[in-house]
């Protein structure tokens, strides 16, 4: 799944620079955007991302390229990999991992019906 997000002005931290905080909430974003895609009618949760690395700045008025696909299934759970772009310079990568749950939080497996 490829996604896009425009870094705004209010997205600066006191350098100038993307706030951080702001790549790791889109990044989970798109992440849980795909998930639920993959597993229409699910409820996910974050549970966990592998790293957290930036590896380039990004200033105001970037065009971000968000590039996710599944990594790991597992019983409860999904991997995906997610790496972002700027142009073509890759600035942010990870894995991040949600777990399916029911309506009262607790885990169930991928392989149980959708929820209603």
């Amino acid at each position: 799944m490829t996604s896009y997000k425009l870094v705004m002005p209010e997205h600066m931290n006191q350098y100038g620079y993307l706030f951080g905080g702001y790549l790791l909430q889109w990044v989970d974003e798109t992440a849980w955007m795909a998930v639920s895609l993959e597993h229409p009618g699910m409820r996910f949760v974050t549970v966990g991302m592998s790293q957290v690395a930036f590896h380039q700045p990004a200033r105001r008025g970037a065009i971000l390229r968000f590039e996710t696909e599944a990594a790991r299934t597992g019983n409860t759970s999904a991997t995906y990999a997610v790496k972002v772009f700027h142009g073509e310079d890759a600035i942010f990568g990870t894995e991040i991992t949600f777990v399916r749950i029911d309506g009262a939080g607790r885990k169930l497996a991928l392989s149980a019906p959708a929820d209603a």
